[in-house]
């Protein structure tokens, strides 16, 4: 897969305006497309960060869709680096946004660098940290 990268991930959501701003101001997504009506779905949404892109979609028309488990097989959670991580942990928490505590701890060390991870609202779990290596 030569001059390949990530292009994005797509989510699905029974709460679309919430989630929407979840992404876009909590943590600074854009909207670049947004179609309604999308093949039996309300909403089909391209979300931007970067080069990194997100497409949110609701159910199709009639059907609540399942809570996400983080103890499941595949994809548990998505990380996004933050220059400063007291900064957006505070704005974050101003926007009553729902954290996963580890001792206690919103921000906590693991390795080489500090992290916290929230949840959206479809149930997404989403890792801020401030260390660009792995």
């Amino acid at each position: 897969m030569k001059n390949s990268y990530v292009h994005h991930l797509c989510i699905q959501t029974n709460s679309y305006l919430e989630t929407i701003e979840f992404y876009t101001k909590g943590l600074g997504f854009e909207i670049v497309q947004e179609s309604p009506n999308f093949n039996g779905r309300d909403f089909n949404t391209w979300l931007k960060l970067g080069a990194f892109y997100i497409e949110l979609q609701t159910g199709k028309q009639h059907e609540i869709l399942t809570q996400v488990n983080s103890n499941s097989e595949g994809l548990v959670h998505f990380c996004i680096w933050v220059e400063d991580l007291e900064f957006e942990v505070e704005r974050l928490q101003r926007m009553k946004c729902n954290f996963i505590r580890k001792n206690e701890k919103i921000i906590y060390h693991v390795e080489n660098g500090y992290l916290c991870k929230l949840i959206a609202p479809e149930g997404t779990i989403i890792e801020l940290r401030n260390n660009q290596g792995i």
